[in-house]
C-alpha cells in the first residue's frame, strides 16, 4: 500500500508534467498577434483558453502529487517511530 501511494504520486506528477509541456508547446505555436512585431493575424481568447486551462490542471495535479508524497513521508515516519 505504501509503495502504491508513492507510485501513484510520481505517476500523477509525470502526467502533469507531460500535460504542461503539451499545453506550453500549443501556446508557443500560436501565431503572433497582429499588433505585435511580425504579427500576421489576431488570435482569439478561445484559442488560448484550453491550453491555459491545461496548464492550471497540471499545476493542481502536481500539487496533489506533492501532497501525496508528503503524506507518505509523514506516515512512514510515524511507522518508524512506532517500531523504534
Amino acid at each position: 500500500m505504501i509503495t502504491n501511494a508513492l507510485n501513484s504520486a510520481t505517476s500523477l506528477i509525470s502526467q502533469a508534467q507531460q500535460k504542461a509541456s503539451s499545453a506550453a508547446q500549443t501556446i508557443a505555436s500560436l501565431p503572433v498577434q497582429e499588433q505585435e512585431v511580425g504579427g500576421s493575424k489576431d488570435i482569439g481568447s478561445a484559442e488560448l483558453f484550453k491550453p491555459v486551462l491545461s496548464l492550471k490542471e497540471a499545476e493542481l495535479e502536481t500539487s496533489a502529487g506533492v501532497k501525496i508524497i508528503k503524506a507518505h513521508e509523514k506516515m512512514l515516519g510515524s511507522i518508524l517511530d512506532i517500531h523504534a
